[in-house]
């Protein structure tokens, strides 16, 4: 996975245009195939990647449909002046007024999954794009993300494309670059030119081009003057998508999926180096909140030993140490657990990577919080096996996790909650759901609930 900011300036247009003059591609010639077939994963995806390739379809009287997967309502999601249900909103309307100057008779399907969660919801899209691809009597041309763009979104959408249509025999693809304009060098790219092609735009279908990315005002256009309102496409990436070719990549057939690999140690070591602090643990209400939240649900006041995994910079590991006679705080990197020793001076920190550098040692408490989506399920399977393996009868272990979708995890908080259940020997003492996050407290076999403990119930 690429990671990129829009914010910044990215790469040069200029430097993009010197290089694409070197690059001699195959044409495209939609007059190959009776139908045109755009997967976009966020409203404007159609228009910067394939716009001109709608409107040249219009020109020849070929069906076009747009399949559209999200409603793109997480472009700004720091914005202070509106919310993802009405940015969503708006930006399906700017979706509609796009294509209509594309292509006016062509078909528009929403799909409606979750902007961020094409991942989660593939399986939706692999059933529409099937649905649309066997319908067409004739050869269909598929467009769809490059599968290298560097965006989530856009990765799992064009495998899903990739994918459907290596199983048709009437169906060809082409990917486009969205972002990868934007972060790619040119003097070394990651791009696959010895497979490009190319579409020349008349100077009316440019035009076109040019009208239906000026519809997309949320994006084009900041919001408002206020931080997280910036533009997502500002002039100097658009000029990227207005030049008189569009390019496109020639598809490989799909490469069979490997086995999720869990988040290695070098991408958090990357992490801590750009953000000392890992995330805002300290000023972050939602994070005080997560905390306070988490201790409250330790069903004893007091513990012998506590093993938390994923530490980080230690601030839940310092309000473990006034829960617990031993603490020991792990962490694959080494830069947190720097600033966790100075955070939590009684606690012990050690360096591990999960699951195979496992601590020495039986504890009666152990929190898992954060860090189970980094792990790939074989590797969480065996975790949740080590905690077992070391957690005493009388012991518990409370696992929490963010529920919203994170670019950098293997999977989620609702699977990894899921998944510890499936294999915990006996039933949640504690489980509480809210939208941002889940939290469970998992027993031992001599543990009862906390009235009972007491004897107030028998």
């Amino acid at each position: 996975m690429v990671s990129f900011d829009h914010r910044e300036p990215g790469t040069d247009p200029a430097r993009w245009t010197t290089f694409l003059d070197t690059v001699p591609p195959e044409p495209v010639d939609p007059g190959r195939f009776d139908a045109v077939l755009v997967v976009a994963p966020h409203p404007d995806d159609e228009t910067l990647g394939a716009g001109g390739l709608v409107a040249t379809a219009a020109d020849r009287g070929l069906r076009v449909e747009v399949l559209l997967v999200t409603r793109g309502e997480r472009s700004h999601p720091d914005s202070p002046t509106t919310d993802r249900q009405r940015l969503g909103a708006r930006r399906a309307r700017e979706f509609a007024d796009a294509l209509a100057i594309l292509h006016p008779a062509a078909v528009a399907t929403s799909l409606g999954v979750p902007d961020g969660g094409v991942r989660e919801h593939a399986d939706v899209l692999r059933a529409a794009l099937h649905e649309r691809v066997t319908a067409v009597p004739g050869r269909v041309l598929v467009v769809a993300p490059w599968r290298g763009d560097g965006h989530r979104d856009h990765r799992i959408t064009g495998e899903v494309a990739a994918t459907v249509v290596a199983d048709a025999p009437r169906a060809a693809l082409l990917e486009y670059p969205v972002w990868a304009w934007h972060w790619d060098d040119p003097d070394a790219s990651a791009a696959p030119w010895d497979r490009a092609r190319a579409l020349a735009l008349s100077p009316d279908v440019l035009a076109r081009k040019r009208a239906a990315l000026a519809a997309h005002r949320s994006q084009i256009r900041p919001l408002s003057q206020a931080p997280g309102d910036e533009a997502i496409v500002d002039e100097r990436h658009a000029a990227h998508h207005l030049r008189p070719t569009e390019w496109f990549f020639a598809a490989t057939a799909p490469t069979p999926t490997p086995s999720p690999a869990s988040r290695s140690r070098e991408s958090f070591d990357a992490h801590y180096a750009r953000k000392p602090e890992g995330w805002d643990f300290d000023g972050s209400w939602y994070e005080r909140r997560k905390r306070a939240v988490t201790v409250a649900a330790l069903p004893r006041e007091r513990y012998r030993s506590a093993l938390e995994l994923g530490c980080a910079t230690g601030v839940l590991t310092a309000a473990l140490t006034e829960r617990a006679d031993r603490v020991l705080g792990t962490d694959i990197s080494e830069a947190p657990l720097l600033r966790a020793r100075l955070r939590a001076p009684s606690a012990r920190f050690v360096r591990a990577a999960l699951p195979d550098e496992w601590p020495d040692g039986r504890f009666d408490l152990v929190v898992l919080s954060e860090i189970g989506y980094y792990l790939a399920p074989a590797d969480l399977d065996r975790t949740i096996d080590r905690v077992l393996a070391s957690l005493d009868d009388d012991g518990v272990l409370v696992a929490c996790h963010w529920r919203h979708p994170d670019d950098e995890a293997v999977s989620d908080g609702d699977t990894v909650d899921a998944r510890i259940a499936d294999r915990w020997p006996r039933p949640a003492l504690v489980r509480h759901v809210e939208e941002d996050f889940v939290l469970s407290v998992l027993p031992g076999s001599a543990v009862s609930s906390v009235a009972r403990s007491e004897g107030l119930v028998r």
